[in-house]
C-alpha cells in the first residue's frame, strides 16, 4: 500500500487540492495518508475534510493525523512539503513591514526580494531537521515541495541534504492557453502545442505552435499590441510590457513579475503602479482576507457536504505515474545539469520532466532566447547567494544576496540594503539561527 505524508496539513485548502486529487485517483489503489502539522486544531480539521471527501467519493484512502513528525513520515513513499515558518505574524508582516521603512515595496514577497530571501533563512533549518527524519524512516521517499522561495529551497536541499526531491508549482499549467485566451486565439487551445523552461515564477513560453507546427508567437505579440488596452491584458500588464519589450511571456502573474524587475516598482515613477495595476501589499491583503473569512470556510471545508473537483496540482499525476509506470510531463523544479545551456549549472531550473517508476526524469531543453536566459540570471544570482547565506550563516552573505536583488537594487543605497538586513535579522528573531 503506497502511503503519503502530508507536511504542512494545516493548510486545509491545499491538503484538499492535493490529496483530494489523490482520492480522485482509483489507480493509486488503496494508499494510507499521514497527516502532520505543529497545530492540532487545523490538523484535525484537516482530517476530518479529508474524511468526508474520501467517504463521499468512495475513496480507497486510510487518513491518520499526527502531531508527530518522524511517526507521520515513516515508511513513506511520497512527502508533500507545504510548510510556512512563522506565519502571517511575524513573519510575514516583518517581510513586509521592515523594508517599508526603507520605501521598498512588495506585491507578494515570497520568491525573490529581501522577503524571499528571509523566508528562506527561517524555512532551510526546518527543511535540515525533516531532511535528517525522512534519512532515519523514509530514506527512499519522493520529496513533492510545494513550499516558497521554491528555487532557494529546492536548490538548497538538491545540493546539500541528499533527497530524492522535485520542487512543484501550479504556475506553468494555466500559462500557455492564458496568453491565448488573452489574445483572442481560445480556440487554437485544444490542439497547440508550447514548451516553458526557465526558473520558478520566471519560467518562460518560448516557442507556441499550433497543430501543424506552424509559429504563432508573432500573431500573439501583433494581437496583444493591438489589444493592449483590452481588460484582460490590461489586468496583467506587467507580463504583457515584458513580452512586447523582450519578446516571451513567462510563467507567474503580473503582481509577481512585477518585483522580480527593476522596471515597475519604483518610488521616483509612482505613475507605473496605477498604470501597470501593481497591488502592493498584496500578500498581505490575502493572508488578512484569508483570516478574516476562516471560521466561515471552515464550516463548509470540515462539514459532511464537501466536494472536491480535480485540480492542476501535478503530485496525484505523478504518485499515479510511479504506481502504475504510466509516464507523466510536467515541469519541476531540479537542479540544472546542462539542462538549460545558457544557465549556469547548479542552479535550480525550472524544466519538463517526466515521471514514472523510476521517479523524476529532467529532460534537456539547450539555450533559451538569450535575452530570456539574462533576466533569468538576475533572479539565479540572488538565488545562489542566499543558499549560500543559509549554508554558511554568514550575515555579509545575506548582504550580498539583498543587494544583488534587481528591485531593491533599483530602490535602495548598498548602505541601506546593509541596515534593512540588520532591521530584518533583529525582528525575526528566534525564528532564524545566529549567523556570524
Amino acid at each position: 500500500m503506497v502511503k503519503i505524508c502530508f507536511i504542512g496539513a494545516g493548510s486545509t485548502i491545499f491538503a484538499k487540492s492535493v490529496i483530494g486529487d489523490c482520492i480522485l485517483t482509483p489507480e493509486i489503489g488503496d494508499f494510507e495518508v499521514a497527516l502532520f502539522d505543529i497545530d492540532p486544531v487545523r490538523l484535525e480539521d484537516s482530517r476530518r475534510m479529508l474524511e468526508h471527501i474520501n467517504k463521499k467519493y468512495n475513496g480507497k484512502a486510510t487518513i491518520k493525523a499526527f502531531l508527530n513528525r518522524r511517526e507521520a513520515l515513516a515508511s513513506s513513499d511520497f512527502i508533500v512539503n507545504a510548510i510556512q515558518v512563522g506565519g502571517y505574524k511575524p513573519a510575514t508582516v516583518t517581510d513586509f513591514e521592515i523594508p517599508k521603512k526603507y520605501n521598498l515595496r512588495h506585491t507578494v514577497n515570497d520568491t525573490l526580494n529581501v522577503g524571499g530571501i528571509f523566508r528562506a533563512l527561517r524555512t532551510i533549518p526546518l527543511l535540515d531537521s525533516i531532511a535528517e527524519d525522512i534519512h532515519a524512516v523514509a530514506p527512499n521517499a519522493l520529496f513533492l515541495n510545494y513550499t516558497n522561495p521554491m528555487a532557494m529551497l529546492m536548490g538548497y536541499t538538491l545540493r546539500y541534504l541528499d533527497l530524492n526531491a522535485v520542487g512543484l508549482c501550479h504556475s506553468v499549467q494555466s500559462c500557455a492557453p492564458w496568453v491565448l485566451k488573452c489574445t483572442g486565439l481560445e480556440h487554437l487551445i485544444p490542439t497547440f502545442r508550447w514548451k516553458i523552461a526557465g526558473i520558478n515564477h520566471q519560467a518562460w513560453l518560448y516557442d507556441i505552435r499550433d497543430e501543424k507546427g506552424n509559429d504563432i508567437y508573432p500573431e500573439v505579440r501583433r494581437r496583444a499590441k493591438e489589444m493592449k488596452h483590452t481588460q484582460k491584458i490590461h489586468d496583467d500588464g506587467v507580463r504583457f510590457d515584458i513580452m512586447e519589450k523582450f519578446g516571451y511571456y513567462n510563467t507567474e502573474s503580473s503582481e509577481h513579475t512585477a518585483e522580480y524587475h527593476p522596471y515597475y516598482i519604483k518610488s521616483n515613477y509612482p505613475e507605473l503602479i496605477s498604470r501597470f495595476k501593481i497591488p502592493l501589499d498584496l500578500y498581505v491583503q490575502r493572508c488578512e482576507e484569508q483570516i478574516a473569512g476562516w471560521a466561515a470556510m471552515r464550516e463548509k471545508l470540515t462539514g459532511e457536504g464537501v466536494e472536491h473537483q480535480p485540480t492542476e496540482e501535478f503530485a496525484s499525476y505523478i504518485i499515479k505515474a510511479a504506481v502504475t509506470d504510466q509516464p507523466f510531463r510536467l515541469h519541476g523544479n531540479v537542479l540544472n545539469t546542462g539542462l538549460i545551456t545558457n544557465l549556469p549549472n547548479g542552479a535550480c531550473v525550472e524544466v519538463p520532466c517526466m515521471a514514472d517508476r523510476n521517479g523524476i526524469n529532467p529532460c534537456y531543453v539547450g539555450d533559451l532566447p538569450e535575452q530570456c536566459a539574462a533576466l533569468n540570471r538576475t533572479n539565479i544570482n540572488v538565488q545562489n547567494m542566499a543558499i549560500l547565506a543559509a549554508k554558511e550563516r554568514k550575515r555579509e552573505y545575506v548582504y550580498m544576496a539583498a543587494s544583488l536583488d534587481p528591485h531593491t537594487a533599483s530602490e535602495l543605497s548598498l548602505d541601506d540594503i546593509r541596515l534593512m538586513v540588520d532591521d530584518m535579522f533583529e525582528a525575526h528573531g528566534n525564528l532564524i539561527p545566529k549567523y556570524k
